[in-house]
């Protein structure tokens, strides 16, 4: 039986992608900050095993990935969604705020990917991925730390795939586009092509098993629109982007 630890698993596109891979018969290490979300989720399934983590602890991280190595043995996949967003917050400059985002988001991923580093280099097998947006790509109203914090993780996991391919690692991008979570439902404006955590979980289980590309990106026909709006000179962009803020009374 194959091995994977999830990060954010409590909730969200983690809770969905640790069911799937659960279902397809892995055995799945998750992790999370509410231990009470995450033993529902083990309870509820046998091979589901709950690991509760602060990401933004560094040597906890290593600390639980010991752990998980040493109840599984081996670990095939690795993947690192831990997310936070405050769009209310986020409409003024908030400086907490934007630490707090950044430490989360990006930090806490690294504090993930420094844990299993040395693990995959001696291993030369298996696969890191890490969950971006596609909020990434440009910078969006109302969300100046949260798009720089994933934008960070993009451009990372593309330095990193260069390295960790010598090794025989494999590095993925995980960038959907909206997914009903708890965080996407603090947003007050229409969410396009707005799909379910199943939906995303069952997008990122092909990308991982079934396929093997750098980024896996959903739905495909709002990501190739996000990807066209990530080539527009600037002067277009905004304008572009100002005349959809009328829109929604931004």
């Amino acid at each position: 039986m194959k091995n994977i630890w999830i990060t954010g698993a409590s909730s969200g596109i983690g809770r969905a992608l640790a069911i799937k891979f659960a279902n397809e018969g892995w055995q799945v290490a998750a992790s999370a900050r509410r231990e009470s979300l995450l033993k529902e989720l083990s309870n509820q399934y046998t091979n589901i095993q709950s690991f509760p983590l602060d990401v933004t602890d560094s040597d906890k991280c290593k600390s639980v990935f010991k752990d998980i190595v040493e109840k599984f043995e081996n670990i095939e996949i690795c993947v690192f969604g831990t997310g936070i967003h405050d769009p209310q917050s986020e409409k003024k400059f908030n400086l907490e705020k934007i630490k707090k985002i950044m430490e989360v988001n990006f930090f806490g991923t690294m504090n993930s990917i420094n844990s299993v580093y040395d693990y995959f280099i001696q291993r030369k097998a298996g696969q890191i991925s890490i969950i971006s947006s596609v909020a990434g790509y440009r910078g969006l109203p109302a969300a100046g730390a949260y798009c720089a914090s994933k934008s960070a993780l993009t451009s990372f996991a593309e330095s990193l795939h260069f390295e960790m391919k010598r090794k025989n690692v494999r590095v993925s991008l995980i960038s959907p586009g909206f997914i009903k979570t708890p965080m996407t439902d603090q947003n007050d404006f229409p969410m396009p092509m707005i799909k379910s955590p199943e939906f995303a979980a069952d997008q990122i289980y092909n990308g991982l098993i079934k396929k093997s590309g750098f980024e896996i990106h959903f739905p495909k026909v709002f990501t190739f629109f996000m990807k066209f709006l990530r080539i527009l000179p600037s002067s277009i962009y905004f304008r572009f982007l100002e005349k959809g803020m009328k829109k929604i009374n931004y």
